[in-house]
């Protein structure tokens, strides 16, 4: 089978350069001293984002956002307790880091809803993602038979409850099957299906 541009691309950036003079660590001491959340031209992987559903045309943004990084690892105790439980190591969020960053994007463009993101970098204090946005409400949206579902109002605000794909990561939705039988349609409606 042939393989196209897209594939070439999406071989780089499964092992990107990380020496010094790279592109790949210029472009991360660049992005530092730019804002948050940057809206940018066109995406930095295009075989990413046309996978993900992006399309070059009017309706369409990308925005780079950058967040923190790391563990919730907390301060060292001073006192008498065991080692054991002081609860200081192995503390993880309910969301992902790319969720968060999605939540966050949305919140600085509120006529728009993520379509999808993906990662593009992560220095030694932050993660980068480009964000995929859609206005919904825009003429060439409604008219792609392709893409004209999200200006449905049932998927509004669909980034806040877990729509997108890191967001149905996060929830336990990629598996189905045996020992899945408690987190669909969610695990909170599955808590109180006995009541």
């Amino acid at each position: 089978m042939v393989k196209s541009i897209y594939d070439y691309i999406g071989d780089q950036w499964k092992k990107p350069d990380h020496s010094y003079n790279s592109p790949y660590k210029q472009r991360l001491i660049q992005w530092r001293k730019d804002e948050n959340y940057t809206r940018i031209d066109k995406p930095l992987r295009i075989d990413r984002a046309r996978a993900l559903g992006y399309k070059a045309k009017p309706g369409y943004v990308v925005v780079r956002a950058k967040i923190r990084r790391g563990g919730l690892r907390k301060h060292k105790i001073k006192g008498g307790r065991r080692p054991a439980t002081k609860g200081i190591s192995k503390i993880t969020m309910g969301k992902s880091i790319q969720r968060i960053a999605e939540e966050r994007t949305a919140k600085h463009y509120p006529n728009m809803e993520v379509l999808n993101s993906y990662w593009v970098g992560e220095d030694g204090k932050h993660q980068y993602y480009e964000v995929i946005l859609v206005d919904p409400v825009h003429p060439s949206i409604m008219r792609d038979n392709n893409i004209n579902w999200i200006t449905n109002v049932s998927n509004k605000r669909r980034v806040q409850r877990g729509k997108t794909s890191a967001g149905q990561k996060g929830r336990g939705l990629r598996h189905k099957g045996k020992g899945t039988e408690k987190i669909r349609p969610s695990i909170r409606a599955n808590l109180n299906r006995g009541k």
